[in-house]
């Protein structure tokens, strides 16, 4: 075994090397500071030599980078390839309890380990060992501490010597609390609105108005309360007739304010009555110098009020209020403007603006629509499924008479329907799209019974499918759709992937996208438009609007059918 002592030489070599360095083993390198640091880093040395001039600019340099490096408001770290921690800016210090060098990344930071946002729900590799094979990966970290809710985003970037190995890597550590939260909050308020009503159709049935009223006023105060935390809350419905905004809901109101007659006024009715003259949410920083506020809440001193509104008709009003002045900013506003969307369609859904049940023949239409024309849905989707995977084999052609049957089946539903109805359709519009197919693609059982109740009573056949993959089954099987009414999230693809492919399958229909609300972060309508899309259809959808889509023929320049030929499999 060598025994000799091993010397670092940078830069030039010098003529004679006496003393104690004569039986020295000599490594020699440049005196780029990089090499220098890959040398060190590989190589254990006793000491390192170079000439003053060398040395002097070797440090300036590599002063110059820790300094860059320090200052950089990501946290940044070196890690061996097995994780040990070698090296940390001051921001990477700060995410650790301890002393990182020397520790495990992973320990350094603690925390739970869990995919990034838009990633898969568990990793089949671990990110150290997929980053120390020489791949970059990614994970969040979620950390609990203090009684602080905290989740960092965090990046391996493996560095590579000149034969591919990894030699270290580098760790990059941002802090994305705020948009988890928020994307949390989201979330959770979406899922809350599909709750809202709280029973399905065969519960809500036996239900009558003023038990369907208690039960959303139910629901209403616990989502408040737990989702976007406020104690103080008002709600009230106009009457169209009289504009009269009459009380649903309150909490923490004063008894005078909870009985106060308001009517939708620009003047003389509180910042509620503004906001549902206006059409536009308030916010109030300050109660004693506001001209509109009227005392909602005793000893409040700021308020946020918004409209709630149902086909961009101001259907009533949303009231919070607290004791703290400047106590709602734009989050706040965002958050409870959401909010309000699910609410009056929960209060359209219930019946509560009319308080009237529908008649008989409406009832009868809903209740065939209800139990048949989702079954038979999953009918044709399963079975398109199933022909595109097998087209040759011997059940096809069985497969084939089940669709069949299956359309007819609907075809006579939807005539008895027709016969035993009474009145218009939605919107006061006859059979406008008669004879028109439409396919509609929504993970939402409630949006997928709301369009056969919608646009089939406007006249279309309508078929719906739960995610992507069963709509391109359908479209492969038959791609005769006049209208595709596509969700921005189709639930096992993206968006733009899936707007694609049904442009290429049907190249002559008309695809329009639907969303409800939320962030589009894969930014699917923006990709849409610059391929020709001209339709967005808010939900719950508005018949004159689905009218206009399904009417308006296919986009201007379809693009090539890459996909004709395939038919995807469930994800």
């Amino acid at each position: 075994m060598d025994q000799r002592p091993r010397v670092l030489l940078i830069g030039p070599t010098p003529t004679s090397l006496d003393g104690p360095l004569a039986g020295a083993e000599i490594l020699h390198t440049s005196p780029e500071p990089a090499e220098v640091a890959a040398l060190l880093h590989k190589e254990p040395v006793q000491a390192v030599m170079a000439a003053p001039e060398v040395f002097a600019n070797l440090l300036d340099q590599i002063g110059r980078n820790e300094l860059i490096l320090g200052h950089v408001d990501l946290g940044l770290a070196i890690i061996e390839p097995s994780g040990t921690i070698t090296w940390a800016n001051p921001a990477f210090r700060e995410c650790c309890d301890g002393e990182p060098i020397g520790n495990k990344v992973l320990d350094a930071l603690g925390g739970e380990m869990m995919p990034t946002p838009g990633g898969s729900s568990e990793f089949h590799i671990h990110p150290l060992i997929h980053a120390a094979s020489g791949h970059p990966a990614s994970f969040c970290l979620f950390r609990h501490r203090r009684l602080e809710r905290a989740y960092l985003s965090t990046n391996l970037c493996p560095v590579l010597d000149a034969a591919g190995s990894v030699t270290r890597i580098v760790v990059l550590v941002r802090d994305v609390t705020a948009e988890v939260t928020q994307q949390q909050k989201l979330d959770a308020l979406h899922a809350a609105g599909r709750e809202l009503a709280g029973l399905d159709a065969d519960q809500l049935d036996e239900m009558n108005i003023p038990s369907r009223v208690e039960l959303l006023k139910l629901n209403l105060r616990r989502y408040v309360r737990d989702l976007l935390q406020y104690d103080t809350i008002e709600i009230r419905l106009l009457d169209r007739k009289t504009g009269e905004l009459r009380p649903l809901l309150e909490d923490g109101m004063t008894r005078e304010a909870a009985g106060r007659i308001l009517f939708a006024a620009a003047t003389e009715n509180g910042v509620t009555g503004y906001v549902a003259f206006t059409g536009k949410s308030y916010l109030c920083q300050d109660t004693a110098r506001d001209p509109h506020y009227i005392e909602g809440a005793k000893g409040a001193h700021s308020s946020l009020t918004v409209p709630l509104k149902f086909h961009d008709e101001v259907i009533g009003t949303l009231n919070v209020e607290s004791p703290r002045p400047n106590a709602f900013g734009p989050d706040e506003l965002q958050f409870t403007e959401l909010f309000s969307k699910e609410i009056a369609s929960a209060l359209h859904t219930l019946d509560l603006l009319s308080a009237q049940s529908v008649c008989t023949a409406s009832q009868s239409i809903d209740a065939v629509n209800r139990e048949i024309a989702l079954p038979l849905d999953d009918v044709l989707a399963s079975a398109s499924l199933l022909l595109g995977r097998h087209p040759n084999s011997d059940a096809a052609v069985h497969l084939r008479r089940i669709l069949d049957r299956a359309r007819e089946v609907r075809e006579s539903v939807i005539k008895v329907g027709r016969e035993i109805a009474i009145g218009p359709a939605p919107g006061g519009t006859l059979l406008t799209l008669a004879g028109k197919r439409v396919l509609v693609v929504d993970t939402d059982e409630r949006m997928r019974r709301s369009a056969h109740w919608i646009i089939g009573r406007l006249g279309a056949k309508v078929e719906t499918a739960s995610n992507a993959s069963e709509g391109l089954a359908l479209a492969t099987d038959n791609p005769t759709y006049d209208a595709i009414l596509l969700d921005i999230k189709p639930g096992d693809m993206r968006g733009s992937e899936a707007y694609r492919r049904f442009r290429s399958l049907c190249p002559t229909a008309s695809i329009a996208l639907t969303t409800g609300f939320g962030y589009d972060n894969d930014h699917t309508i923006v990709k849409a438009r610059q391929e020709g899309l001209r339709h967005v259809l808010f939900k719950p959808f508005k018949p004159d609007q689905v009218i206009r889509a399904v009417t308006d023929g296919p986009p201007g320049q379809p693009v090539e059918p890459a996909f004709r030929s395939e038919v995807p499999a469930h994800s």
